[in-house]
């Protein structure tokens, strides 16, 4: 099944509206945390199943069990039968505690993990480097210059940070395309706080992450809340307080998926 693709803000990457994101594929401690573990066979059948669905493009992280997830995902597309340029691929550089230095000295590993897929768009993963936004984004516009990116985006940026990237950026010719954050039909944040309406005005686009509040708007865990004790501790700890709290939503979402012959995760993705 083709989806139809969008630009990735004001790039000519085309990437379809919805893509997977990747960090329970990575075993790490947190991870584990919040996602049963996964084998190989499992990431390769969700991979696998995402690209049936028509799903182009894919997100990791160096933080994601540090290259585990990288390397599962190149894994499971060339089990797919994928090969570079059939698919997008969405990196981000870890920046707690490190200056701008370590984007330039760690692309090399997020190229290797990930062979024979390049990196289609490098972000940064939160906005605590050592180094300021006008730094990050010079050395990430050194790596495009030098062809080891295609793209550049930022995640969990607040509004100023995001308009500071993006005018450094401007001033060197180049497109910040995308700023990730957490955004669902519970979670609104970004509608308050400036950051949507900064990424409409500056042609950034919105990539949002936990489009489903970790599995809370599938439904199943209102319909059978004995679920969410079998889930991993983190997981579990977010979802309990928040099963009474959206239960009316819940209902709603029920009701439309039903008169729309869809499910509630579907609804709640399309919213």
């Amino acid at each position: 099944m083709q989806s139809p693709k969008r630009f990735l803000g004001q790039t000519d990457i085309e990437i379809t509206p919805i893509g997977l994101g990747s960090w329970q594929f990575s075993g790490s401690l947190i991870s584990t945390s919040y996602w049963a573990p996964l084998t190989h066979v499992n990431v390769d059948g969700i991979v696998e199943a995402a690209c049936e669905g028509g799903i182009n493009w894919f997100d990791t992280a160096e933080l994601y069990g540090f290259g585990r997830s990288e390397k599962a995902l190149s894994h499971a597309l060339t089990a797919s039968g994928k090969s570079n340029g059939d698919i997008v691929i969405a990196t981000k550089w870890f920046p707690a505690y490190r200056t701008a230095g370590w984007i330039q000295r760690t692309i090399n590993k997020r190229i290797e993990n990930l062979h024979p897929f390049e990196v289609d768009l490098h972000q940064i993963h939160f906005s605590n480097s050592l180094s300021s936004i006008e730094e990050q984004m010079d050395t990430m516009a050194g790596l495009l210059e030098q062809h080891k990116i295609k793209a550049i985006g930022v995640s969990n940026f607040s509004e100023a940070l995001l308009r500071r990237a993006h005018k450094k950026l401007s001033e060197r010719g180049l497109p910040l395309a995308s700023v990730q954050m957490r955004y669902n039909i519970l979670d609104r944040s970004i509608e308050k706080n400036g950051v949507l309406s900064a990424a409409q005005e500056l042609g950034i686009t919105v990539i949002a992450y936990s489009p489903l509040q970790l599995g809370l708007l599938s439904g199943k865990f209102h319909r059978q809340p004995d679920l969410v004790d079998k889930l991993p501790r983190l997981r579990k700890k977010v979802i309990r307080p928040m099963l009474e709290r959206s239960r009316k939503l819940m209902f709603e979402m029920e009701r439309i998926a039903a008169d729309y012959g869809v499910t509630p995760a579907q609804i709640a993705l399309n919213w």
